[in-house]
């Protein structure tokens, strides 16, 4: 006689973003069947004692196998960029399918397939990043896209060849408007930075640490309340990624607390890194350039305020990582001035563990508020809830099962990143995810990598409930008071 379960997740206190409770999670075809007390056996079981059993993680924003602006390829591929989300308790990736000028999107989309397909562990979809918005990508190409299953995307208001200019973000903004697609903002003044780039160079300041200086807080600030004008002028929901100060925050909680819909995302480096840490001697501090940049201990304090009281919805890795050689953060280019670091820092595999050690075993956020930050809100922002982001029946078993007092010293020979160095070299960290389900599949355990490179499936998105506009527009643009037709769908 056959076990109604395939595997059987014994004994363990399974959280979710609302709710907790001891009970047994049943799982047959890859999908929870079942959670209750004392299930009858699987046909394996994984004992959960004293374990807690989370949903797996969902980081929406990581780079892998993305080649950069300027040309550079980062340093991890689908294989390695999975691997090490795998073993840091996370289970599905949104990476970007990145457009530069003069592609075609459709043509991007199909070079990343051929990138993930064959090498990656755990589940993935992608954002695109619009970088050239002509008339046959708003015309054509992004609105099939957005159909077909990619549902948000990503624009720059700052980088020489990734930039919008506020014409093209408010062209932009209409068509997801019109196709209910998310927009995501880096939002950085990129003339500010500029300006301030060139005064350093002039005065001979070319070291890491000047990095920091060059990406001032009112360049993201400033572009923080443009793009939040942008979005409401034309009535559609944003998310404004990697939000580093008090500054910025503060513009994203006012419009929030307007009734707009912004939403907004934080990273591991402006919660554990400062901007001294690109003070560091030679070009050590090369390793910590990310833009927008760390700031202090001040904006970190700000940053837990954000994720406390709901500022932000989202906590993801941003996934940056260049290597720590000549071919990248060490070469002669770089050594030259700070303008030429790569822009980006590592911590896929760290994300989770990073968070939970310093936010719910210090009581500065609640287990549940973890879960909803690197899971549930994202898996709903970017429409793959309630598959994946839960712990229900009916979700892909996507589990992760912590040990809350698991105790580890960050060394980058322990992780499975490909940049030879970690930002967190030497960091204590307490509560580990020591065994990781995908799909029911045993991914990770006891160290070891369970399953295959290829095995990985790509996730098609529907449109997100949180991306839909509310329903009005400004005045000034409002068709029953200045127009006789409707300007806007």
């Amino acid at each position: 006689m056959s076990k109604p379960f395939d595997l059987v997740v014994r004994g363990g206190t399974v959280v979710t973003a609302s709710d907790s409770v001891r009970c047994d999670v049943g799982i047959r075809d890859g999908r929870i069947a079942a959670l209750a007390d004392d299930l009858p056996p699987g046909a394996d079981e994984i004992s959960a004692a004293g374990k807690l059993v989370l949903p797996g993680g969902v980081d929406g924003h990581c780079h892998i196998a993305q080649l950069s602006s300027g040309g550079l390829m980062s340093a991890d591929d689908f294989g390695s960029g999975t691997t090490a989300a795998a073993f840091g308790g996370t289970t599905t990736i949104i990476p970007f399918a990145a457009q530069h000028r003069g592609q075609s999107l459709r043509q991007v989309v199909q070079e990343y397939h051929e990138r993930a397909g064959p090498h990656a562990v755990i589940d993935y979809g992608y954002h695109l990043i619009v970088s050239d918005p002509t008339e046959q990508v708003l015309g054509q190409e992004l609105p099939a896209l957005i159909r077909d299953g990619f549902t948000s995307f990503k624009v720059y208001m700052t980088y020489e060849r990734l930039r919008l200019s506020d014409h093209q973000m408010l062209e932009v903004l209409a068509l997801a408007r019109r196709e209910g697609a998310l927009v995501m903002i880096h939002a950085e003044n990129d003339d500010m930075i500029h300006w301030l780039t060139d005064r350093l160079l002039e005065g001979g300041r070319r070291a890491p640490k000047y990095h920091a200086v060059s990406h001032a807080r009112l360049a993201e600030s400033e572009a923080t309340h443009r793009a939040v004008a942008l979005s409401q002028l034309v009535d559609v929901p944003i998310l404004i990624v990697h939000v580093s100060a008090a500054e910025a925050m503060a513009e994203i909680r006012r419009a929030q607390d307007q009734g707009l819909r912004i939403y907004a995302e934080t990273c591991p480096q402006y919660l554990f890194l400062t901007a001294a840490d690109l003070e560091r001697d030679g070009m050590e501090g090369a390793k910590y350039c990310c833009s927008p940049p760390p700031r202090d201990t001040h904006a970190q304090e700000a940053i837990w305020t954000g994720l406390r009281n709901g500022t932000f919805q989202v906590f993801s890795s941003d996934h940056a990582p260049y290597r720590y050689d000549e071919s990248a953060k060490l070469s002669a280019a770089a050594k030259e001035s700070f303008k030429k670091i790569p822009n980006g820092v590592p911590g896929i595999e760290l994300r989770l563990p990073l968070l939970f050690s310093e936010g719910v075993n210090k009581g500065r956020i609640d287990i549940h508020q973890f879960v909803a930050l690197t899971a549930t809100n994202v898996a709903k922002l970017y429409g793959l809830h309630p598959r994946k982001g839960t712990i229900a029946v009916g979700a892909d078993a996507d589990l992760a099962l912590w040990d809350p007092h698991k105790q580890v010293t960050v060394t980058y020979d322990m992780l499975h990143e490909q940049t030879g160095y970690t930002p967190y070299e030497g960091r204590q960290i307490t509560g580990w995810p020591v065994t990781v389900l995908s799909r029911g599949r045993v991914a990770v355990h006891d160290g070891k990598l369970h399953v295959e490179r290829g095995s990985g499936r790509f996730l098609p998105r529907a449109v997100s409930e949180q991306a839909r506009p509310l329903g009005r527009l400004e005045p000034e643009v409002d068709p029953r008071r200045n127009f006789g037709a409707t300007i806007l769908p």
